[in-house]
């Protein structure tokens, strides 16, 4: 069956208005009232924005390694690593972990010289230290990505980072080190696996955060051709990596957790193999039809994207076509890369935005609950630029206006196309869009500081407001190279935090859906939501506490929060410029609440706007 035949498409659909247009009506008329993306507010100018690069300021100045620089002879050495924002040790500074890579040839010889991922201790000043051997966790190979979650729910934040070969659990000891509890905890394959993304999620409502894993392809060495010896393996007249078409899709997997410290691989009890093949990268957690019940969606490279819908008794059905998110609006299969939520048009409804191979753009998915989605990418301006092959991406909120707008991290995986006039390249720069509030953006790339134009090839990213000074900032892990760490050195608007604790919950609280509402009973209410989640970006994490721009707005006048257990909380009239610290059932801890930090980011010869 044609895929257009089995979706939803926006195109399909005017395509079927113009076949049957009433004599006098036009195209607008035909198309559906639903399909209009207005929101409740009107177009505005874009904030002032100016990014600086202060990665190598703030101490992060570890090489990544992945494979060669100039050529890639296997896929295995395109992927790049993903990025983790969390704060391991509780004193409300986040960290970082970057996951690493490494080379065809390995290191067999020289064991003292093999890349490793590396931990960065917030130094609580603007700079962070390299505390990767003293936590234990200095471990080499095919590093892919990461996630956090507190499987144990013993108050500290486990981490669970993907490998080609064995994945591995770090449980958290609460001192500052890691233990490897992979086999302890059942976690062990019987074979090594591709593993790219994943995701701490109850999917169960149990209390218990489990496990789920996205995975690429089948792939050793010798199973496949070499560079131009395939159907897969030229681009344009290029001889390139093989792959992933022609490999065989590796399977996802969902683990649950038992709560005495093992998981079970319920992959087939629960559905989650019950679809077509994907080559998966970025899993993404969110209760998007707000039935109280975390969905799993899954971007996957050159096949149809997945939405594993929660049946609420342990088992998910893949309904991506059904919601119109397993392809674009044209009906055509994507090479999906990245994954962020948010709700940009302040609906009241967590919106999905993707990134895609090379001659494609990004695909923004407009959720209109019900497990309804449009593609509206080129409704909202997002459809101009098709030359970058894009990865990492986040919904970020650049100026705390309150409206979320879209930074992607780009870079290409093949080396050989440098020099070759095709109209890209191997490295290139981050794009980023201004949220217009109207449910379009704006291209601020070129205004918003030299530094987004450097060219990279970049993977993974993650957000976080590292210095506790009301700024989040955009991590990004650079293949080949050290990472970036994006400062936007502009005034910014206010803005409030919150960290989630569960009790009935899992202690993470990963799944709490958070609606800020704004206007009272001066106007309709505008109602942002937002959600605690373990993943996304580009296999990578960001911090869990939850960052509300309120633009001018002095104080938020109302959050409620719907709790994973069903217990649903509402806060008011809480100051702006604030972090709280919100505990289950007992509202927000007074002891915990803190105002912005007295560290302050200088970045020397930075003008701002």
């Amino acid at each position: 069956m044609n895929s257009l035949t089995q979706i939803k498409g926006a195109r399909f659909v005017v395509l079927l208005a113009l076949f049957s247009l009433p004599a006098g009506q036009s195209v607008a008329q035909a198309v559906p009232a639903a399909h209009s993306i207005k929101p409740k507010t009107e177009r505005v100018k874009p904030g002032d924005v100016h990014f600086e690069d202060i990665a190598s300021q703030a101490g992060l100045n570890a090489l990544n390694v992945y494979g060669s620089d100039s050529h890639k002879e296997y896929i295995i050495e395109t992927t790049g690593n993903g990025a983790i924002i969390f704060d391991y040790d509780n004193d409300s500074w986040p960290d970082i972990f970057l996951p690493n890579g490494s080379t065809v040839e390995g290191f067999a010889k020289e064991k003292d010289k093999a890349p490793t991922g590396h931990l960065y201790h917030n130094n609580r000043d603007g700079t962070f230290t390299d505390v990767t051997l003293q936590a234990g966790l200095a471990r080499a190979g095919w590093g892919q990505g990461g996630c956090v979650g507190d499987y144990d729910n013993d108050g500290y934040l486990d981490l669970f980072v993907t490998y080609w070969g064995q994945n591995v659990l770090y449980r958290n000891n609460g001192d500052g080190t890691f233990t490897d509890v992979t086999a302890k905890s059942g976690l062990k394959t019987s074979k090594d696996e591709w593993s790219t993304g994943c995701s701490f999620v109850d999917y169960d409502h149990d209390g218990k955060a489990d496990i789920f894993v996205t995975r690429y392809v089948e792939f050793s060495y010798d199973s496949v051709p070499r560079p131009g010896q395939g159907r897969w393996c030229q681009w344009k007249g290029i001889n390139v990596m093989c792959g992933p078409r022609g490999l065989k899709a590796a399977l996802n997997a969902l683990y649950h957790n038992s709560g005495d410290g093992t998981f079970t691989d319920v992959s087939q009890k629960s559905g989650i193999l019950n679809t077509t093949p994907c080559y998966g990268f970025t899993s993404l957690t969110a209760d998007f039809d707000h039935d109280g019940w975390p969905d799993i969606y899954v971007a996957c490279d050159s096949t149809a994207s997945i939405l594993y819908h929660n049946n609420q008794n342990g088992a998910f059905t893949d309904i991506g076509k059904k919601a119109g998110v397993a392809y674009n609006e044209d009906g055509s299969e994507q090479a999906g890369m990245g994954l962020s939520a948010d709700d940009f048009r302040h609906s009241g409804h967590q919106d999905i935005v993707k990134t895609n191979f090379s001659d494609d753009t990004p695909t923004l998915y407009l959720n209109r609950g019900d497990n309804d989605f449009d593609d509206v990418t080129y409704r909202a301006s997002l459809g101009k630029i098709k030359n970058w092959l894009g990865w990492g991406v986040q919904f970020y909120d650049f100026d705390n206006s309150g409206w979320p707008g879209i930074l992607i991290g780009n870079g290409h995986v093949y080396p050989e196309v440098d020099g070759k006039g095709l109209g890209t390249s191997y490295r290139e720069p981050k794009v980023a869009y201004y949220n217009l509030h109207d449910g379009t953006f704006a291209n601020i790339t070129s205004d918003a500081g030299a530094v987004l134009g450097q060219a990279h090839s970049g993977r993974g990213m993650a957000l976080g407001d590292l210095f506790n000074d009301g700024h989040e900032e955009a991590l990004v892990n650079n293949m080949n190279e050290k990472p970036s760490l994006y400062y936007n050195t502009s005034p910014i608007g206010n803005w409030i935090s919150l960290q989630l604790i569960g009790v009935k919950s899992n202690r993470a609280a990963l799944g709490a859906v958070v609606t800020l509402e704004q206007g009272g009973d001066k106007h309709e209410n505008d109602r942002r939501e937002m959600e605690v989640r373990s993943g996304g970006g580009y296999i990578s994490q960001s911090d869990l506490r939850l960052h509300f721009g309120l633009g001018k707005s002095s104080r938020a006048e109302k959050i409620v929060i719907r709790w994973p257990s069903g217990l649903v909380e509402t806060l008011t009239d809480l100051p702006a410029n604030q972090y709280y610290m919100v505990r289950e059932g007992s509202g927000v801890d007074q002891s915990r609440t803190h105002g912005v930090s007295s560290v302050r980011i200088n970045v020397p010869g930075a003008v701002a706007k």
